[in-house]
């Protein structure tokens, strides 16, 4: 209307369309404002090329078939999400230590934790005490071996975990991140039953992957333009002075001339001042010597092994062996495996799946004090 005044029907549209006078947005109680789109996005890109290699792992650590559809990513509040979670879960805590550091772990239910732990272990009836809280924490930082090589990729560093803790809890008790961070939902399907393991991330690991493509996004600065060097010259139009035996040859200006003698410390008459230059004597180091020597010795192949564990048995014990029979190691289940260079300890690392093959991240490299005593 010309005086700004709404009429009768046009208010009573506007509180039909509105349902009320409340006309500002309620935000969604899940979502969070720290974590920006691009990062959920990029996110889910690191994620979802990882799902194949994870399920593949997966399959392989329970020894059944194991079905990991594509998961969900989304930035949560921490109260929206104790809402989602049942009253008792497993937490398995794997904080991201090297290369990248926050808070990271995976929920499941105890019905999800047990279908997991049980063809683990190869029994039936299978409790929720330490033993199966161990192999839970085995599968769980093997299934993720391709996450954090990925992210590791991602943020242009080794992203390192440290040791899997596992605990039954009730929900007073979980152990999530307390700023902003992202839940993964993975919907998981072993031998036909569908279940649900929700990962967490801290925010400062999903800060990582979005560092280096901003880094590349930022304008790189010109290098200052180069000043160009003075031409010495005898001035117009003379030829440029160049030193010769008995002075400066081409024609100048008697003054012009002197002024130039001048400045190259001659006379009337006389030459510029001109010196050769000293080079120091080429002399290859002991450092130079080392490098040459050592690159002779590059192509040299060498027997790399990685050493699950060791045990000792009798020869009758030996000869009794069939299918079927299990060969307890010296090692423990989550302990790291040795990594031999013709049979002498060099460093351990931790086993993983790469593209259906196994493979070692390296986690310690040996001391050379202790590669002395191991050779004795």
């Amino acid at each position: 209307m010309s005086d700004g005044s709404l009429s009768q029907d046009e208010i009573d549209a506007l509180l039909q369309g509105s349902g009320g006078m409340d006309f500002e947005e309620e935000p969604q109680s899940g979502t969070t404002d720290g974590i920006s789109d691009s990062q959920i996005r990029a996110f889910t890109e690191v994620i979802g090329g990882t799902v194949d290699s994870q399920g593949s792992n997966f399959s392989m650590l329970v020894n059944t078939t194991v079905s990991m559809d594509r998961p969900s990513v989304r930035s949560v509040r921490r109260d929206a999400l104790y809402g989602e979670l049942d009253d008792e879960m497993v937490q398995i805590l794997m904080p991201y230590t090297d290369g990248v550091t926050g808070d990271h772990g995976f929920f499941m239910s105890s019905s999800t934790a047990l279908a997991i732990a049980g063809p683990m272990m190869g029994q039936d009836g299978v409790e929720l005490d330490d033993a199966a809280l161990n192999a839970l924490q085995e599968a769980f930082s093997q299934i993720h071996g391709p996450v954090a090589t990925a992210i590791g990729d991602k943020a242009g560093v080794t992203a390192m975990t440290g040791s899997p803790e596992g605990q039954l809890l009730g929900k007073d008790d979980f152990d999530l991140p307390s700023g902003d961070f992202v839940v993964v939902e993975y919907p998981v399907t072993i031998d036909d039953v569908e279940s649900t393991v929700y990962e967490v991330f801290d925010r400062n690991i999903l800060d990582a992957i979005e560092a280096p493509a901003v880094a590349q996004a930022m304008p790189k600065s010109n290098p200052p333009p180069q000043q160009a060097q003075p031409q010495a010259s005898t001035g117009f139009g003379a030829q440029t002075a160049e030193p010769q035996g008995g002075g400066f040859g081409g024609g100048a200006m008697g003054g012009m001339q002197d002024s130039m003698a001048g400045m190259f410390g001659g006379g009337q008459g006389g030459g510029p001042s001109v010196q050769s230059v000293q080079f120091p004597n080429l002399q290859a180091g002991s450092s130079g010597g080392e490098q040459g020597n050592i690159s002779l010795l590059m192509d040299v192949y060498m027997e790399m092994t990685v050493e699950l564990g060791r045990t000792r048995k009798l020869i009758k014990e030996i000869l009794g062996m069939g299918e079927g029979t299990i060969i307890e190691l010296d090692k423990l289940a989550g302990e790291p495996v040795d990594i031999l260079v013709n049979h002498k300890l060099i460093a351990k690392g931790e086993v993983v799946v790469i593209d259906e093959n196994f493979g070692v991240r390296v986690t310690e490299i040996v001391s050379p004090m202790e590669r002395v005593n191991n050779m004795t």
